[in-house]
């Protein structure tokens, strides 16, 4: 059994389908990259996953623990957000809290550590991202790479079972898309689990262990990234592939 496995989650909205019984199964340790067109519901499934969106029916299965979607209760909910970080594109930092203070509300509100233990753990982070110049910085006052990496942070910071990336380099200059792989790959090489969607393929190639092909609400393959990226096995990821690296060109 995976870390997290998915069965036939399905999500609607005002009678249209956005994801499909969808089923997924994501390994401790494992960097799954979902990669598709836009408006295929990569976004929408992070969101499912972490229930910023409700999904309609299907099942849940994490760290042995069976969530029926239909029928969630406040403290599953609760335990399911707790398990699952989210790093979003727009990086969501609060504006009115320094670098530092992003990192450690979440743990003195949500998690009921003391301010001490809270700082101990942002000056951590902060140091091995070499930001620790920027603590006292307002989000303002950090370029979007800069953002993006004190969310990085952030998530770290409350020791998730899985962190969930929602196309953390779609809005970086290309030249920071290095600086935020090392970041991930860093991550892989602590055992942390993650989910990471994106549209950049040298992106997804650099950080996957595995890769997933989402199409209109289906996932139509997924496969370790060597072999995603090498030797697709459906027709649908061959196309997708192919236009993209044209589109890439």
């Amino acid at each position: 059994m995976g870390l997290l496995e998915v069965k036939n989650l399905t999500k609607t909205f005002k009678e249209k389908t956005i994801l499909a019984n969808l089923n997924l199964t994501v390994n401790a340790g494992e960097t799954l990259v979902i990669i598709g067109k836009s408006g295929a519901g990569k976004t929408t499934l992070l969101r499912c996953l972490n229930l910023l969106e409700r999904p309609t029916s299907g099942n849940l299965t994490l760290e042995n623990n069976i969530y029926d979607y239909s029928r969630l209760t406040a403290d599953n909910i609760r335990t399911i957000r707790d398990q699952l970080a989210m790093v979003f594109q727009n990086y969501a930092l609060f504006n009115n809290k320094t670098a530092l203070e992003n990192i450690t509300e979440p743990l003195i509100y949500g998690q009921h550590q003391t301010k001490a233990e809270a700082q101990k753990t942002a000056q951590t982070l902060l140091e091995q991202l070499e930001l620790t110049d920027k603590a006292n910085l307002y989000p303002a006052e950090l370029s979007g790479g800069q953002q993006q990496r004190i969310g990085i942070a952030r998530a770290e910071a409350l020791r998730p079972s899985i962190i969930l990336f929602d196309e953390p380099t779609s809005s970086l200059d290309p030249a920071l898309v290095g600086t935020i792989s090392r970041d991930i790959l860093s991550l892989r090489e602590k055992g942390q689990t993650m989910i990471v969607v994106t549209h950049q393929l040298d992106f997804a190639q650099r950080i996957a262990t595995q890769c997933a092909f989402l199409n209109e609400g289906h996932l139509v393959e997924v496969a370790p990234a060597d072999q995603f990226f090498t030797h697709p096995a459906q027709p649908e990821t061959v196309a997708f592939l192919n236009a993209a690296k044209e589109a890439e060109a």
